[in-house]
């Protein structure tokens, strides 16, 4: 096990990518106890003088209203929990739940939330026992945070609902004693604090945001090859031309393919060929994929901000002693930046789709005709490309904003949500679809390439070539093509072409 120690407010992608990876120990800084301290003991203070604080000792929602004895507090935090825990529709996937621990951990961390160390301790220990709560994917709205999926991490806590131990799901009670621990008794305004934020639908966000940036970069290596399959220009990609439009996407977009293409045989042999444009799909990629990686880096901006941010609800100023009941739950900034990712891993399958039409029609690249010898008896790629239309086709659906939807909850006090949940999972489908229209594009630009001999493609891409072949051979006759998508479209997703392009994400 790595150890890593939480930084409250200062954490990083990189920290955050090894955690959903799993095999760290989590650690919390100590300097930031003193603050924790502080907010549990203005808790405590409210609590002994009775006085009415939202959360503290009063109901919900619409019952806020509602004063509750302090010998009802800790029944008031265990029944917000155990009513809370509605969600229905398969586990999140154990990277997303370890995101939401840690950043559960760090937001309460900072010392707002009026909790005690204690309950910190309590999260590292489940975290760092591998204890993961089975936590259904569907119930939020992303407003007054995540309070279902997040009311199941809570229950755990209290011994309800099921965990993952060693690979098994077993009842919650069964899991702490697994992991030597015992149901906890939280405090006053414990249990609203585990819920309230958008822990769960930036883990998510965040989980597809990482998914999405191996995605552009094994995009930018299929797109190069491509070009060199379909005997296009290297001169779109000249630098002058994206220095006079100043995007940073197109350009740092346009520098990654010229890298992957220079030294290519194929482009050397048709220098002279007398064609002057290329379609759109090779020679517009700079632009595409410039304004998708734009939009990425946006997308990252905002995660990154939230998952160090404090969306907790009320919040405690141990300085003043005051409880501030405001909406930092809500989970517009998440959701509007999950919906732009959708555009860009849209535009990414889209484009790479395109290219896969157009290698296949051999009135536009140029090859034999569907990619393979002896077309007729052989049908070759044109059917694959049929699955990589039926995915961007799906895409275009996927694509459409969650965020403008809103439906009010909680009898009208909750009476603009955010869906912000489902903003950031139909990410996952959709990062799927272009990866296996991008696993196609691969197979389809390797035969291209491969149809081109004795001409060579550059070195860089050569390299490619030997990572597609190792697993996939040349397309001589037709054969039972699925398990061939199915190989490569495992490479993309591991991340194993991503590795090609020069281009690099900041950490």
């Amino acid at each position: 096990m790595t150890p890593l120690m939480l930084i409250p407010g200062r954490m990083t992608f990189d920290q955050f990518r090894a955690i959903a990876r799993g095999g760290v120990q989590l650690s919390l800084d100590p300097d930031c106890l003193p603050a924790v301290r502080r907010g549990a003991e203005a808790v405590r203070v409210i609590v002994s003088r009775n006085s009415p604080a939202y959360g503290v000792n009063t109901g919900f929602g619409r019952l806020a209203q509602t004063h509750i004895p302090p010998e009802q507090l800790e029944l008031l935090q265990k029944n917000l929990i155990l009513s809370h825990a509605v969600g229905v529709g398969s586990f999140l996937a154990s990277d997303i739940v370890r995101l939401t621990f840690a950043l559960k951990i760090t937001s309460l961390a900072q010392g707002f939330s009026g909790v005690r160390p204690e309950l910190l301790d309590y999260l590292l220990a489940l975290f760092n026992r591998d204890i993961l709560p089975c936590i259904p994917c569907k119930g939020s709205v992303g407003a007054s945070g995540d309070l279902v999926p997040l009311a199941h991490l809570a229950a755990l806590l209290l011994g309800v609902g099921h965990a993952h131990v060693d690979g098994r799901i077993v009842p919650a009670d069964e899991a702490l004693r697994h992991a030597k621990l015992s149901p906890i008794t939280l405090a006053a305004k414990e249990g609203l604090a585990l819920i309230n934020g958008t822990q769960v639908s930036t883990s998510i966000a965040l989980r597809n945001l990482f998914a999405s940036q191996e995605l552009f970069q094994t995009a930018i290596v299929s797109g190069s090859l491509a070009v060199d399959a379909a005997a296009g220009s290297m001169k779109p990609f000249d630098p002058r031309i994206h220095a006079l439009r100043g995007h940073p996407g197109q350009i740092a977009a346009a520098e990654a393919i010229l890298t992957l293409l220079e030294g290519s045989g194929i482009n050397l042999s048709h220098r002279d060929c007398g064609k002057v444009q290329d379609p759109y799909s090779l020679r517009c990629q700079p632009q595409v994929m410039g304004a998708c990686l734009d939009q990425i880096h946006h997308t990252a901006t905002i995660l990154l901000r939230e998952a160090n941010g404090v969306s907790d609800n009320p919040l405690v100023f141990p300085e003043s002693g005051e409880v501030l009941s405001g909406g930092n739950f809500h989970g517009e900034p998440v959701a509007f930046a999950a919906d732009n990712l959708a555009l860009a891993i849209a535009e990414i399958g889209a484009l790479a789709e395109r290219r896969i039409a157009l290698l296949i029609d051999a009135t536009l690249s140029g090859l034999p005709p569907f990619l393979v010898k002896d077309g007729g008896v052989n049908s070759g790629f044109m059917i694959a490309h049929v699955t990589a239309a039926a995915l961007a086709s799906e895409n275009k659906t996927l694509a459409h904003p969650a965020s403008v939807d809103s439906l009010p909850t909680s009898a009208n006090q909750e009476d603009h949500v955010s869906m912000s949940a489902f903003a950031a999972r139909k990410l996952g489908d959709m990062v799927e679809n272009s990866g296996a229209i991008v696993a196609i594009e691969l197979l389809a630009a390797a035969q291209g390439v491969d149809l081109r001999a004795p001409h060579l493609t550059s070195p860089r891409l050569q390299a490619v070539m030997r990572d597609i072949r190792s697993h996939v051979p040349h397309y001589d006759i037709d054969r039972y093509f699925a398990p061939d998508i199915v190989a490569i479209h495992e490479l993309v997703r591991a991340g194993s072409f991503a590795r090609h392009c020069p281009f690099i994400f900041a950490s």
